[in-house]
């Protein structure tokens, strides 16, 4: 263990650059009728580890790249990983993979991009092809920060920073966006990555997003409770639209996805208000799976901004046509309370009832409970402990098992959910290898 710890990227053995297609495997007894797998981006060894928990008991399990066969290796993936998504089907990964001079070798240069990877039916991982991003307009790289999906499996989408150029004047945020092949291969879309148009002085510093639902919760899921829009009859919403964080402008921006090639469009015209203002430093966003409302964490407020989508499924007052466009919620922003802070990555539940969000400096996750009419919040309960420097967050589908990565204590903190009410019982934690950052579930 204390090897494990004491290892640091910039020590680079002789002979343990491992080829970017060989993932270690120590045995599985992974069983996809009664076991969940979940996924965990260790920067420490630069891989992808997967574990099986039984869906009963929480009980988990090293499949491949445990912190015993990582403990001497560094730059797997010849780079960092971060984000990580896991497609509907959890048949396929996706990774951001962040250059770093440490993996630099005479014959290999680290690239930044994004790591396919094959799920392979033991709960092991087969890695791919890494994608590049397109440049912008000013044929800058973009730099990546965080990754989501469309609930159809169709697109993925990328939150790319500010940047600068070689002068070292600013180079705006943008979204790259990407189409999913049936084999799990990504194309650019064309007139990738998106710019936002800013109404400031400052370019936007685009740090996460979201996208709406084209495919609604399953009636009936685990058989314990359904979503709040399962019922029979309802149809999914056949528009789609994604909304773009810039934290250093303190706004959203809004685009329509064309569902059929994945190419945004920048909605403006006379009922939008876009760029939606947002609370200080807003860092992470989560829409309703039941496209009713979007949700936005503000790190230096320390509090969660509320909004209703003005769409089809849910007319109301104050939304003359279904064009996406959000309305803030009445008394939004809602503070965290407890010794909550520094309001970080949030996910909003499969069935529609809670939010969670990470406190990224006091090591917490809070419970917010939706208004199913209105959209506003209820504080729940006193905030939940997680490890050391909490990175991201991940909610299984049926509502069952929520993870946390902890990022200062090579750990993933594991809770079981009560679907009913949303509160969460903290398992015991879970040793991985140094830096996790990302996590997805199945």
């Amino acid at each position: 263990m204390n090897e494990r710890m004491s290892k640091r990227l910039g020590l680079l053995g002789v002979g343990l650059l491992v080829s970017i297609g060989l993932l270690v495997a120590c045995g599985s007894n992974y069983n996809s009728s009664s076991d969940g797998l979940f996924l965990v981006g260790s920067q420490g060894s630069g891989v992808i580890e997967t574990f099986s928990f039984n869906l009963n008991s929480g009980h988990v399990s090293p499949i491949a790249n445990s912190p015993n066969d990582t403990a001497a290796q560094t730059c797997v993936l010849n780079g960092l990983p971060s984000s990580l998504v896991m497609d509907p089907k959890g048949a396929y990964a996706y990774t951001i993979i962040n250059a770093t001079s440490a993996c630099d070798t005479a014959t290999n240069k680290s690239k930044t991009g994004i790591q396919v990877s094959k799920v392979n039916s033991d709960g092991s991982m087969t890695a791919g092809n890494l994608v590049g991003l397109n440049p912008g307009p000013s044929q800058v790289p973009v730099v990546p920060n965080t990754l989501t999906m469309d609930s159809a499996g169709k697109f993925l989408f990328v939150a790319n920073r500010q940047t600068s150029d070689s002068s070292g004047a600013a180079v705006s945020g943008s979204i790259s966006v990407f189409t999913i092949a049936s084999d799990g291969s990504l194309t650019e879309v064309a007139n990738s990555p998106f710019i936002p148009a800013s109404t400031t002085s400052t370019l936007p510093d685009i740090i996460s997003v979201a996208v709406t639902p084209t495919v609604l919760p399953a009636n009936g899921i685990s058989g314990i409770q359904n979503s709040v829009c399962s019922s029979p009859g309802n149809t999914a919403p056949t528009s789609e639209y994604l909304y773009a964080v810039d934290t250093v402008g303190d706004q959203l921006f809004e685009f329509q996805v064309d569902t059929s090639s994945g190419v945004l469009t920048a909605m403006t015209g006379p009922n939008l208000l876009a760029p939606f203002a947002t609370s200080q430093v807003p860092v992470g966003i989560a829409v309703d799976p039941c496209d009713r409302f979007v949700y936005v964490s503000n790190s230096q407020s320390n509090s969660v901004s509320a909004y209703t989508i003005c769409n089809a499924v849910q007319p109301m007052a104050g939304c003359p046509v279904a064009d996406g466009s959000l309305i803030q919620v009445s008394k939004s922003p809602f503070s965290l309370t407890g010794n909550a802070n520094g309001a970080g990555p949030l996910v909003v539940d499969p069935f529609g009832n809670s939010v969670y969000v990470l406190g990224t400096l006091s090591n917490t996750i809070s419970l917010l409970r939706i208004s199913p009419v209105s959209g506003s919040l209820t504080v729940n309960a006193t905030p939940i402990a997680t490890g050391a420097s909490p990175k991201s967050i991940a909610i299984r589908s049926d509502d069952t098992w929520l993870f946390v990565t902890n990022y200062g204590a090579a750990t993933v903190s594991q809770y079981s959910v009560t679907p009913a009410t949303g509160v969460l019982g903290a398992q015991p934690s879970i040793t991985t290898d140094n830096y996790p950052w990302g996590v997805a579930v199945k």
